[in-house]
């Protein structure tokens, strides 16, 4: 069996949900990770309602779509974030930010992802995407030097945030897994070592694989699979492309998406830097038997050209393992 190929409706979360699904249907997805945004999945509803959860379920069988995983990367965002600011409210529900008190938007976060765990239980996803936010991301150029007692401390406050968040995944049967990206606690290969180390490896938490903001950093994205391979609970399909000219740097320069003076951006699927043939057979060497979900992102491309494109990118170029070894006819006798 091939292996399923999903789209992320983050990107989407402005198109109506069914709307969503009829055109994913067309374009010959299997299904999607539903985003938390939008009217595409109220986990409170989902987790308490359930006419709200049978009413999702019917617009997905309508169309033949299947779901692995929800998201709820902008309410993660918040769990762990300081400073908390006007960022952040928005990209929050109202519920969330509340009186915009920092400490009460973040106690509020981490109970709404306790409720994503029971919606996808109940929805019947395996896994929850998502950020984790990070006390610590502000020290990143430490300077004014951050000392070593700073770093320790914003570990340690993720762990306190996130065990108990942690709790309420393993009670359900579900996984919760973090895109390692820029403003998470995790954001490259070492950080993810320390973070998976103050969470004490619990197995409800692990990794949203996105080669993307590897690709930028200039990491080792095949590497981090097999060096995190226990770890790696879903694979997205984004694409970056580097523009590192001796003008152009790594931090974007405060620019907006799709300026050329700006050192990487976010491109569809096969058209970066990203070694999709390197990943799409590592995932298979690991087991990884989840999908690969597509996240739409390009700054010069529409949205309703690019996905179908991104999709038989990934169709073309994403194998199924081989069920025995090519030499193993040179055995027989």
């Amino acid at each position: 069996m091939s292996r399923l190929v999903t789209l992320f409706t983050g990107q989407w979360a402005d198109m109506p949900f069914e709307e969503v699904c009829r055109h994913a249907a067309e374009w010959g997805f299997d299904g999607l990770e539903i985003a938390c945004s939008g009217d595409h999945l109220d986990v409170w509803a989902a987790a308490e309602d359930d006419a709200y959860l049978e009413a999702k379920r019917a617009t997905l069988a309508k169309y033949g779509l299947r779901v692995y995983a929800i998201s709820n990367h902008l309410t993660g965002q918040c769990v762990c974030d300081d400073p908390i600011d006007e960022r952040h409210r928005g990209i929050v529900s109202a519920r969330i930010w509340g009186d915009g008190d920092p400490e009460g938007v973040r106690r509020r976060a981490a109970e709404e992802l306790k409720v994503t765990a029971v919606a996808a239980r109940r929805l019947g996803a395996q896994v929850v995407t998502g950020f984790t936010g990070s006390k610590i991301w502000k020290y990143v150029a430490m300077f004014p030097p951050a000392s070593a007692e700073m770093i320790a401390d914003g570990y340690a406050d993720f762990a306190a945030r996130f065990h108990p968040v942690m709790d309420v995944f393993e009670e359900n049967g579900v996984k919760f897994a973090l895109e390692v990206h820029p403003s998470e606690i995790a954001y490259d290969y070492w950080t993810t070592r320390a973070t998976l180390e103050a969470i004490g490896h619990r197995e409800a938490f692990g990794l949203n694989f996105d080669p993307s903001h590897m690709n930028w950093q200039q990491l080792d994205a095949p590497g981090f699979l097999v060096d995190f391979a226990d770890r790696i609970y879903h694979v997205h399909c984004k694409d970056s492309k580097r523009r590192f000219n001796g003008r152009n740097a790594p931090l974007g320069s405060h620019l907006p998406w799709g300026d050329p003076r700006r050192g990487w951006d976010f491109v569809s699927a096969g058209r970066g830097d990203v070694d999709w043939e390197a990943i799409f057979r590592t995932i298979g060497a690991i087991g990884y038997d989840g999908p690969v979900s597509v996240e739409w992102e390009d700054a010069g491309m529409d949205r309703l050209t690019g996905a179908p494109q991104a999709l038989r990118f990934v169709r073309e170029n994403l194998f199924t393992p081989p069920t025995a070894a090519f030499d193993a006819a040179f055995s027989r006798h």
